[in-house]
């Protein structure tokens, strides 16, 4: 080996052994917590600057500065993180992405303490605790690994940790002190988290910005062990800093040169990007997506007029130098896009400072490039939406904390490979356009902007597509099984996201007359994204408050109060509301409704509305006839006609040439070998109830979930057909649109819209065209038509609930209904009235199938009953 790739692999092996510290770390705090760890390069970067303070300012001994900082600061950092943010999510039974954003929040109110307490500042005299022998930190990381892996597999608190991993409630109920275990999760994590923050400052300078995102790139080698394998970490930490090290002694040549040469420097953020796409992602479809809102906030008319008037001040009463005011309707536009993305469309997007990053990029090459400056502005927003539209299609299919992972890679690779590279941005500047290069000028400019981009989210919020993202954000599977093409709607939320980013980050550089890359870097973006989920998400104010917030914080004698205070906020997400959320909101003052046609109404009480009766009890479902005392119709007695054009006055449909859904041969084992179904086949009967019953585990659900298409087997592993058409590749949203309707088990109602709006869905995303009365004849059969409809959902208890979803359901007019478990949580006169409308549609021609554990139900209205246990039907 020659001397110079000697010393280059010395130099892998440093940068290596820190990341593989970062691994460990990472991977042990998420098998003892659930939580992955955003924070653990703003815990690293806080340790590196007390080891600094103690030593460097305080001049303490070396060796007695790096045992308190590790032995003492580090792991009671990570105690307090335990006790006052994750212990208090953990027991309120948060999900993976609530406990995702109050990482973030803890990286933001750490960034930001730090430059409270420090300064912003970059400092080159961190001391150095190991020496320069990269031997030394390659033996230290070594042998924690090994440590790590002794203890988890042949002590008793390995035991522990590994049985709450598998399942932390059966570990409770055996006597394992979970809260202990994560505890010292938390507590050597946040030791890893300190011992690379230490081996780190000496060789990058020490800064509250760089360092942190540098740990961040990093979380790749986690990503890579699926956060399982601590040797995979290990070695894939090795072999991507050897990699990375080796690589700077190429220097291509060519247009392509520079890139290649800076994506050779940051091999790590190359390998986060590629575990964050193309790597099985972590976390769950459904179970980690952003909540719902626990209303939608409807601002005050006075309150928006107040808003205005604030936002016009600058123009009347402040000077000619208005560098302060300019920033906030740009930042406000930016934000607007989190709005579209996390708040309407609930995905967890961490990458929208890249994308206003190229806005202002694009705009100030077209304008070097001697297009005007405005004309450059509009043209880079197109041209960022592409951007965004290509970024995205390989990160929509992720989910939760995948999704975050993903569009956190894209951000970082964008702000590395492009943002802050010479090649890309050497020499530019970026001016205001003509006639608006006064102050005064370019923000009134600003303004209208602001509002024309207002006026389209707040359409794009009321209509259809608005009602098909909320759909989305609420409950995923259940958006797709009414019809609603999830993919394609993401793709627009990011789209048009990246646009509305693009705009901002155009105005943001024309505002500063500059283009400057710090003002877009991923730690900011983070900061953004904690700020609109602080305020509230959903709200078309959060976007200006959080900009005006944001800019007059910025903008004061002491850096970094933004920052702590929005990131002291996001630590305490999921016990305290979105802060606009506590505004008063006029839809409710009064205990009023809005009718149909804009009057005021008074809500009748509960019972009336189809909530809870004073006893606390569900009310019972309607049982008098149209033009009864409530003015309800009678669910479903007698032949109603619920679909089609049955209630129209039509024929009701023929069902005897149909040949119906049927499943043949059907197989599927989920990985880890457990066969759930094994050569399943099942013809469901045109016009008839079909029930499925057997013991729990038997593969019911797996079969009903394989027939609406929410899984899929492989290719080889049977089929599901609809009249003699194989369907199997189909999803769930495109099997809705063909007419195989159904219901879950747990309720997948959304609850921020109201029980009509919820119907209109089933609707407006149903096949073929469109039926204006069938909303009024869903919610007329399911006894849903008086003023109950009005009603969010939130508010509405289990036997309601089960009504809107069935209701929704038919509203699509389908051919074929799958319920699972729809008597789940009912009474026995909703049981009862249920069954009359199951009866009743079948005898209408729908082909019904019934996954349910009440034998007098399946009695009471099956057809035919098939039995099923250990994955088989045996009759």
């Amino acid at each position: 080996m020659d001397s110079l790739t000697y010393e280059l692999t010395l130099a892998g092996l440093a940068v290596g052994s820190a990341a593989a510290l970062t691994g460990i770390g990472l991977v042990v705090t998420y098998r003892a917590t659930g939580v992955l760890n955003l924070a653990h390069g703003a815990v690293a970067m806080i340790c590196a600057y007390v080891l600094r303070q103690l030593v460097v300012v305080w001049g303490w001994p070396l060796p007695l500065g790096a045992l308190v900082t590790l032995l003492l600061v580090a792991p009671a950092l990570g105690l307090v993180l335990d006790r006052g943010v994750f212990r208090p999510l953990a027991l309120r039974g948060s999900n993976p992405a609530q406990t995702l954003v109050a990482t973030i929040g803890v990286f933001v109110l750490l960034v930001g303490g730090a430059v409270l307490l420090w300064g912003p500042g970059a400092r080159d005299d961190a001391p150095v605790i190991l020496g320069d022998d990269p031997w030394a930190q390659l033996a230290a990381v070594l042998a924690l690994a090994c440590l790590v892996g002794a203890v988890t597999r042949w002590t008793r608190f390995g035991r522990e940790l590994r049985a709450v991993v598998d399942n932390r409630p059966l570990a409770v109920l055996a006597g394992i002190d979970a809260d202990r275990v994560a505890a010292a999760g938390w507590a050597f994590g946040s030791f890893t988290a300190g011992l690379t923050g230490v081996l780190l400052a000496p060789y990058v300078r020490l800064d509250p910005y760089g360092m942190p995102l540098l740990v961040v790139e990093v979380i790749a080698v986690a990503v890579i062990a699926r956060m399982r394998s601590l040797p995979v970490a290990v070695g894939a930490a090795l072999a991507i800093g050897v990699a990375q090290a080796q690589l700077t002694r190429l220097h291509p040549e060519g247009w392509a040169g520079p890139l290649l040469q800076a994506v050779g420097a940051n091999l790590f953020v190359v390998a986060l990007l590629v575990a964050a796409l193309v790597l099985p992602g972590v976390g769950g479809k459904g179970r980690d997506a952003l909540p719902p809102p626990t209303r939608a906030p409807r601002v005050p008319p006075a309150l928006w007029l107040v808003v205005g008037v604030l936002l016009l001040l600058p123009l009347g009463l402040a000077g000619s130098d208005l560098h302060t005011a300019i920033q906030v309707p740009a930042l406000a536009v930016i934000l607007l896009s989190l709005v579209v993305v996390a708040g309407r469309g609930g995905q967890i997007a961490l990458g929208q400072a890249a994308y206003a990053g190229l806005g202002a990029l694009f705009t100030a090459l077209l304008a070097a490039a001697g297009i005007p400056t405005l004309l450059s502005l509009v043209l880079s927003v197109p041209m960022v939406a592409v951007a965004g539209l290509v970024t995205a299609r390989p990160a929509i299919r992720r989910h939760g904390l995948a999704l975050a992972l993903a569009t956190l890679a894209v951000g970082v690779a964008v702000s590395r490979f492009v943002l802050t590279q010479p090649y890309a941005t050497a020499g530019l500047s970026l001016g205001r356009p003509g006639g608006f290069s006064d102050d005064r000028a370019f923000y009134a400019l600003e303004l209208v902007v602001l509002a024309g981009c207002l006026a389209l989210v707040a359409a794009l919020r009321r209509g259809r597509t608005g009602r098909a993202l909320a759909a989305l954000r609420d409950h995923e599977p259940g958006a797709e099984a009414a019809g609603v093409p999830v993919p394609r709607l993401k793709l627009l939320a990011f789209v048009l996201g990246a646009a509305l980013a693009a705009l901002g980050g155009g105005l943001l550089g024309m505002g500063l007359r500059a283009f400057d890359p710090d003002q877009y870097d991923p730690v900011r973006g983070l900061l953004w994204f904690a700020a609109v989920l602080v305020l509230g998400a959903d709200s078309l104010l959060t976007p200006l408050a959080a900009a005006a917030l944001l800019t007059t914080l910025d903008a004061g004698p002491q850096a970094g109060t933004a920052a702590a205070l929005i990131g002291l906020l996001a630590t305490l997400t999921g016990r305290l509301p979105a802060l606009l959320t506590l505004l008063p909101d006029q839809s409710r003052v009064g205990a009023t409704y809005a009718g149909p046609a804009g009057g005021r109404r008074h809500t009748p009480d509960r019972a009336a509305a189809g909530g809870r009766s004073p006893t606390g009890k569900p009310a019972p479902l309607p049982t008098t006839r149209p033009g009864g005392a409530d003015g309800s119709p009678r669910p479903a007695e007698g032949r109603t006609r619920p679909h089609g054009r049955t209630a129209a006055g039509g024929a009701p449909p023929r069902t005897s040439h149909r040949a119906g859904l049927r499943a043949a041969d059907l197989t599927l084992t989920y990985p880890g070998g457990v066969t759930a179904l094994s050569h399943v086949t099942l013809a469901l009967a045109p016009a008839r109830v079909t029930a499925l019953v057997g013991p729990n585990g038997a593969g019911k659900s797996t079969l009903f979930d394989c027939l609406a298409g929410t899984l899929r087997p492989r290719r080889g592993q049977g089929r599901i057909t609809l009249d003699g058409t194989d369907i199997t590749g189909r999803s769930a949203h495109a099997r809705a649109r063909l007419g195989i309707a159904r219901t879950f088990q747990q309720l997948a109602v959304f609850p921020s819209l109201t029980v009509e709006e919820n119907v209109r869905l089933g609707d407006e995303q149903s096949r073929g065209r469109k039926d204006p009365a069938a909303v009024e004849r869903s919610l007329r059969l399911l006894g849903l038509a008086g003023p109950v409809r009005h009603r969010a959902a939130a508010d509405l208890p289990t036997g309601t609930l089960r009504r809107v979803e069935l209701a929704r359901a038919l509203a699509g007019r389908p051919h074929t209904l799958l319920l699972d478990e729809p008597a789940a949580g009912l009474d026995a006169g909703e049981t009862e009235a249920l069954a009359r409308i199951l009866s009743a549609l079948a005898a209408d021609g729908l082909t019904v199938l019934v996954v349910e554990h009440d034998p007098d139900l399946v009695a009471g209205i099956a057809d035919t009953v098939h039995t099923m246990e250990g994955g088989r039907i045996l009759s």
